[in-house]
């Protein structure tokens, strides 16, 4: 039975690729309204367990519950179709096309639908981009102008406009500021702070910990295909986590470990209490 103080749930996910251990009975919690940072080396399993919760691949075993829920999602698209929506570092824009466009991609709306000959909508998809970059904080002087144009910083902003926009229930970001300048990055990390504001559950994967000592409420380090810890990040420092992730200490060394799921279920609560 999963925790009523959980928005994501997942209980000994496991993913191997022939002898290939990707992920092993990996055990996650996610509050609602926690913002929640996954880190560890490259090859620890984290991007295998993104793939695994937003449907890109499906696991050997363990379960995946979303907001009390048991699902098995076929697709990313049917994670988003149910709530989940995940910015990759490739972002998924469309480089030709303006600003609406990008939002409403794969999401157009129409005055009329007719397969291939459907008539856009083009001022209702205007209207509710201004309304979704407003909320969310993104400043863009010409929604008319092809994202060719644009910075990475912009193009970043709309992706994450996208997500916020049409989440339901879970953001996913993966690596949100690679690859971007120091004030491209701080205006991505704005608009962040403002999801936390907004109460929106958030999962980023990032190898800065700067970055996600400022964001986010709990940190879960993977090491070598497993879950080894989940730590609250105003009770720890980046140089545990550091230590966590190359195997310098073991997780029972800092007091906390991951426990079975029932157990660890009563650890966040309490802690988000």
């Amino acid at each position: 039975m999963s925790s009523p103080a959980s928005i994501l749930e997942v209980r000994n996910l496991t993913k191997h690729y022939g002898g290939v251990k990707a992920l092993t009975d990996a055990n996650f919690l996610l509050a609602p309204r926690e913002h929640a940072a996954i880190v560890g080396d490259n090859g620890a399993g984290k991007s295998t367990f993104v793939r695994l919760i937003t449907g890109a691949e499906s696991p050997n075993a363990g379960e995946i519950v979303l907001d009390k829920e048991k699902v098995q999602f076929d697709s990313p698209l049917d994670a988003r179709r149910q709530g989940v929506e995940t910015v990759y570092q490739t972002l998924a824009l469309a480089e030709d096309l303006d600003v609406p466009a990008n939002i409403f991609l794969g999401r157009e709306l129409t005055h009329l639908s007719l397969g291939p000959l459907s008539i856009l909508n083009h001022k209702a998809m205007r209207e509710q981009s201004v309304e979704m970059l407003s909320t969310t904080g993104v400043k863009i002087q010409d929604l008319s102008e092809s994202l060719r144009g644009m910075s990475g910083g912009q193009r970043q902003c709309v992706a994450i406009a996208r997500a916020a926009g049409f989440a339901k229930k879970l953001i996913i970001l993966d690596e949100p500021t690679a690859a971007l300048g120091v004030q491209e990055t701080a205006r991505v990390e704005g608009i962040i702070k403002g999801l936390k504001e907004r109460q929106i559950p958030l999962i980023i994967i990032s190898h800065n910990l700067r970055q996600v000592f400022d964001l986010v409420d709990r940190i879960w380090v993977f090491r070598q295909g497993r879950i080894i810890a989940s730590l609250e990040t105003k009770k720890t420092n980046p140089e545990q986590i550091v230590a966590l992730i190359t195997g310098a200490i073991s997780p029972e060394s800092v007091g906390e470990h991951i426990l079975p799921a029932n157990v660890m279920r009563g650890t966040q609560e309490a802690a988000l209490a």
